[in-house]
């Protein structure tokens, strides 16, 4: 099982990012914009997705990781359920979260082919 902790400290070592209070949740942000939202007391994450990786991540199993069930999910926005995931799919995800949301320059560094 993936913490909480584990997940907002990865984010957190992203390049430009700070934590910021989001309605009853805590998200991470990179330039202001959110690219993941934590929700301790479910115990899952929000990661904001383009649609292919969406696409991809989603079809890997639909009770770990899954579109939002509403029209945040048609804008990227993907649950991730911690205590099913395995923390290298996790890091992936929340890499493509910080890639879709972050400059082009910052997301470069992580996704060279970008």
């Amino acid at each position: 099982m993936v913490t909480i902790k584990f997940a907002k400290e990865f984010a957190l070592g992203f390049d430009e990012t700070d934590e910021a209070p989001h309605m009853e949740v805590v998200s991470v942000r990179v330039k202001k914009k959110i690219f993941i939202t934590l929700n301790e007391k479910m115990n899952r994450i929000c990661v904001r997705l383009n649609p292919i990786d969406q696409d991809v991540f989603c079809s890997f199993d639909s009770s770990v990781i899954y579109r939002v069930p509403n029209a945040w999910g048609k804008y990227g926005w993907t649950l991730i359920e911690l205590k099913k995931i395995r923390k290298e799919m996790l890091k992936d995800a929340i890499t493509c979260a910080y890639c879709a949301v972050a400059p082009k320059k910052l997301a470069a560094k992580y996704l060279p082919e970008l």
